[in-house]
């Protein structure tokens, strides 16, 4: 049998080195492009989580152009009695996982889904904007029965999605209940126009015209499929874990009177020193009340 000194290399030991030396290669090209896993999710992480900025609202009403979060709030009928189906949940946007393994940039998946997080994050904060004047520093107040857009706020985004929805289909509907999805789009059309409603359904037509005031339970409605948006509470298994199914759905009760999974409040930032959102902010006392209550 022969023998080899230590020096000797058998095999195909030059196949496997220009394989080790293109698999370097490509690592190399990859981190300097910023396309590597580790740094794709990184890059995820830093911008869907990344806190953002409201819009204060300095007259109570919502503006066009304001930066919001959508928040349902909790549930108070009495067939929701698991606690993991109570508290507020807001409007979020689920990523799409395949994109970190691929060499693409990073896309943001069509669906939605709806998180306990109420504070203002890259994920959760949508801009109102007006249809027919599409242009962010517009101020106007947003009215009853008048439609607008939602746009998502993602900073490091720089095509703009919709929120949208369509009528459902036997191919294309909610995966949970099967009724008619919400989903994002980077096209403006009829299917992305939306328009708010008083939550006395006897008052919509004397409110119609009026300022959508902040922080109050209204209905948001669909205006291509006159479908409510709402959250079932039923859970979804996103890319972040179990998350509320958001859909287009009008539920009603025996007084033909919405419900509270078809309730929506805009939220705002808060307009005091304090960070966060304005129904986080402290309420104000009475003078001399603090005082009070020390003694």
């Amino acid at each position: 049998m022969a023998s080899y000194r230590l020096g000797v290399r058998i095999g195909n030991w030059l196949e496997d080195e220009i394989a080790q030396q293109d698999l370097l290669k490509d690592f190399i090209r990859k981190r300097e492009k910023g396309q590597l896993f580790v740094q794709r999710l990184a890059r995820l992480k830093e911008n869907i989580f990344k806190k953002v900025e409201l819009s204060v609202s300095s007259d109570g009403f919502v503006h066009f152009g304001d930066t919001v979060l959508l928040m349902n709030p909790d549930c108070t009928s009495p067939e929701e009695r698991d606690p993991e189906l109570r508290g507020d949940v807001t409007l979020a946007v689920d990523m799409e996982e395949v994109s970190l393994y691929s060499d693409e940039p990073l896309q943001i998946s069509r669906g939605l889904s709806a998180v306990k997080r109420v504070d203002p994050i890259g994920r959760n904060a949508f801009c109102i904007v007006s249809e027919k004047f599409f242009c962010s520093k517009i101020c106007f107040k947003i009215t009853y029965l008048v439609s607008f857009t939602l746009i998502l706020s993602l900073i490091y985004i720089f095509l703009q999605f919709y929120l949208a929805s369509d009528h459902k289909t036997f191919r294309d509907f909610a995966k949970k209940s099967r009724l008619q999805k919400v989903f994002l789009t980077g096209e403006l059309s009829y299917l992305t126009f939306w328009q708010a409603k008083s939550l006395d359904p006897q008052l919509r037509l004397e409110h119609e015209g009026c300022p959508v005031p902040a922080e109050t339970k209204i209905i948001i409605t669909h205006c291509y499929t006159n479908r409510n948006l709402a959250v079932p509470r039923t859970f979804c298994v996103s890319s972040f874990g179990r998350e509320f199914e958001v859909i287009c759905h009008n539920y009603l009760d025996a007084r033909k009177v919405e419900e509270d999974k078809n309730y929506w409040e805009i939220i705002t930032g808060n307009p005091g020193p304090e960070d966060g959102t304005r129904p986080e902010r402290p309420k104000a006392l009475p003078e001399g009340y603090e005082n009070k209550l020390v003694s």
